[in-house]
């Protein structure tokens, strides 16, 4: 698949000798995966070359996995290709120092909402930006190296992002990758321990939200997790976020929404869905992402209620008009 494209982004790193590689702001699983992978691979690959990965936030969940490198001066930037992953449009790039780069691709599994880049390589069918490196990787297993930890970074990003390959966009295809990157000797024991054990405080939330969260007339089930409450459990925002997950059990519930208040007093949405698309709702609401994943922004109360509300319309009509959903 796309086997001309990947050889000319592979002719670009090659014809590079500093490279700098980054990611989209408030980074999950597959963008620091798919980051900290390709850079271990070019590093293993092409030790003559500077390898860089430059973000200007991080992730204390994906910290397990280690720290980015320090930001390079502008005169570096102009002598370097730019390899941006997991990121849909140019404002959602952590770097700022994005504008200067010498040559810029894009490698994303989003919606190209906005293109951007001398070279793209978007595949939304995709389970994970992960999945494509892994992919990458195997095109050209004669001339890149991989080892166990570029493996595991790469396998992290698959598993995060995929739902535990639960979620619609895992293909047959997405196992094989994902086999092929176990094969490297990852450690699946203390990765999944590094993912998914939580501290005491952690379950006393989640104990919270299961207890307050509301439900719509139509099987919408959200919660708001104002700023007092991410102070009162000492939540971070990916904490604040995950929330969204707590609710995807719950029979006859297709849409479920975590609503985060910002320091700025805005408030960051998460959505998730099972069966039908919700990021055209998203993209009602200044977001956008995943059919079954997205993300928005509202600014009050009242706009808060009106997604709600959009929200429940959008699963009373999907349930009236299709069977078998659960």
């Amino acid at each position: 698949m796309n086997e001309a494209l990947k050889e000319r982004i592979l002719s670009r790193i090659e014809q590079h000798d500093s490279i700098i590689i980054t990611r989209h702001t408030r980074p999950d699983g597959d963008a620091v995966g798919s980051t900290k992978g390709l850079k271990r691979i070019l590093e293993l690959t092409y030790p003559e070359k500077t390898i860089r990965l430059i973000s200007d936030d991080q992730s204390s969940y994906m910290g397990f996995l280690g720290p980015d490198d320090p930001q390079a001066s502008d005169e570096v930037y102009a002598q370097s290709l730019l390899i941006v992953l997991d990121t849909a449009t140019f404002d959602r790039i952590s770097n700022a120092k994005r504008s200067l780069a010498k040559e810029t691709i894009k490698i994303d599994h989003h919606v190209d909402v906005e293109p951007f880049g001398d070279i793209e390589w978007v595949e939304e069918e995709r389970s994970s930006v992960c999945e494509m490196i892994a992919d990458f990787w195997q095109t050209f297993s004669d001339r890149l190296k991989i080892d166990t930890f570029a493996a595991s970074c790469i396998y992290t990003g698959m598993v995060t992002d995929s739902g535990r390959f639960m979620f619609p966009g895992t293909s047959g295809q997405t196992m094989r990758l994902a086999g092929a990157m176990l094969d490297q000797g990852i450690d699946v024991q203390t990765l999944y321990a590094h993912l998914y054990l939580e501290d005491f405080e952690y379950y006393k939330f989640k104990a919270d939200i299961l207890e307050n969260m509301k439900l719509s007339p139509n099987g919408v089930a959200y919660t708001y997790i104002d700023r007092d409450m991410q102070r009162r459990f000492k939540l971070t925002a990916e904490q604040a976020s995950s929330s969204v997950s707590f609710m995807e059990k719950i029979r006859g519930s297709l849409i479920w929404i975590a609503f985060i208040e910002n320091e700025d007093a805005t408030i960051r949405v998460r959505l998730r869905s099972r069966f039908l698309p919700i990021n055209k709702l998203a993209e009602k609401y200044s977001g956008g992402g995943h059919a079954n994943a997205s993300g928005a922004t509202v600014h009050s109360e009242q706009e808060l209620a009106a997604l709600v509300a959009d929200a429940d319309s959008l699963l009373k009509d999907y349930k009236a008009d299709n069977e078998g959903w659960l």
